[in-house]
């Protein structure tokens, strides 16, 4: 079974996000990127299944900008076995919608034949947790979201699944995409040796228009902002002083 773990390049998790002064985006300039977390635990549950004999190829894509093949050795690093860049965008401010990112994977997916489709729950730049569930729309194949615990057997899977009152477990048939959760595993560091066997791991370049799909925007987005900071906290003198403020001032109680 090959699995196809699609993967984007984020800014770092550790990096502060700074917002332009006129509001009109994130500010990516001279900014660390790396491969967002939740595709990562991806890529690393993809990798397992081909350590344990049910997956036979691991192949990584990503659709954005020509930078994004970092991103993309990184997974080989880990252990995937070749790559797919879609570029999509010339400039690492263009925003490539969820739509048109499952359009351009299920084309890719027609193409390339997976048995299983592993991403990430959603992205940490703007957190859309939609392009899973619009590509198994589009595939017409089963889904499992928010996945904490995946097996693998036969012409079906097994996920648990993270839902508000607990765990949901449930058996979906392959072909099927499946977007995984923080818990599911711990994902690997990438060892030298790796890391120099990657740069000969095979990576092809497509273009969108390679599979017929416009990646023209249909969103606009009108403002960018930075949370808002928050007051700074208080000590009370006593318990029935801090009832009073929970009751008259926060109105919780």
């Amino acid at each position: 079974m090959k699995v196809l773990v699609p993967v984007k390049r984020v800014i770092d998790y550790n990096v502060k996000v700074r917002v332009h002064s006129d509001g009109s985006g994130v500010d990516l300039a001279n900014v660390k990127m790396s491969m967002n977390p939740f595709d990562e635990i991806a890529v690393e549950e993809a990798i397992r299944l081909k350590e344990k004999g049910i997956a036979s190829e691991v192949v990584v894509v990503s659709v954005g900008v020509k930078q994004a093949q970092e991103t993309l050795r990184t997974a080989l690093a880990m252990g995937a076995d070749r790559a797919i860049l879609i570029e999509a965008a010339a400039n690492v401010d263009t925003v490539i919608e969820p739509l048109a990112v499952a359009k351009l994977l299920a084309s890719l997916a027609k193409e390339e034949a997976p048995g299983l489709i592993l991403g990430g729950k959603q992205a940490i730049d703007n957190d859309m947790n939609a392009t899973g569930q619009m590509l198994s729309a589009l595939l017409g194949w089963s889904q499992a979201t928010f996945a904490s615990e995946v097996t693998a057997d036969g012409d079906s899977a097994t996920v648990s699944r993270e839902v508000d009152g607990g765990l949901q477990t449930i058996k979906i048939k392959l072909p099927a995409v499946i977007t995984v959760d923080l818990r599911l595993n711990e994902p690997r560091y990438a060892s030298l040796p790796n890391i120099m066997k990657a740069k000969a791991k095979p990576l092809a370049i497509k273009t969108p228009a390679d599979y017929g799909v416009d990646v023209t925007r249909r969103l606009t987005v009108v403002r960018t902002a930075e949370p808002a900071r928050r007051k700074a906290g208080a000590k009370m003198g006593s318990v029935d002083e801090l009832i009073a403020k929970l009751r008259d001032e926060a109105r919780v109680i």
